[in-house]
């Protein structure tokens, strides 16, 4: 049986986006959202970049890079981390979905 869905409004960065999740992903959508926050917050307040978009992308590529080195045949980092590397990565597809379908509503504003 489908889940019910959720529309909710998030803030990142001072920008408001609408998503949607299902009911049950609402707890981790929203702490995924306040460490995308917290992380793109870091970024601009250092000073060395500009404009939101070089933020989110900087923002990514360096939470790519943190996965990507636990994931890469350390699997004791990962352990010491207390990181589940599978249960990570369903976790990015769930907001990569979340993400898809925000922004296809906002381009639908401009």
């Amino acid at each position: 049986m489908d889940e019910r869905a959720v529309t909710l409004d998030v803030s990142i960065l001072g920008r408001e986006y609408r998503v949607s999740c299902k009911e049950s992903e609402k707890d981790e959508l929203m702490k995924a959202v306040a460490f995308i926050d917290r992380r793109m917050r870091e970024i601009r307040d250092s000073g060395k970049i500009a404009g939101t978009e070089r933020i989110a992308v900087m923002a990514g590529l360096n939470i790519a890079h943190e996965l990507l080195r636990l994931k890469s045949g350390a699997p004791e980092v990962s352990a010491k981390a207390g990181f589940d590397t599978a249960g990570i990565q369903r976790r990015i597809s769930a907001m990569q979905s979340a993400i898809d379908r925000a922004m296809a509503d906002q381009e639908k504003l401009f």
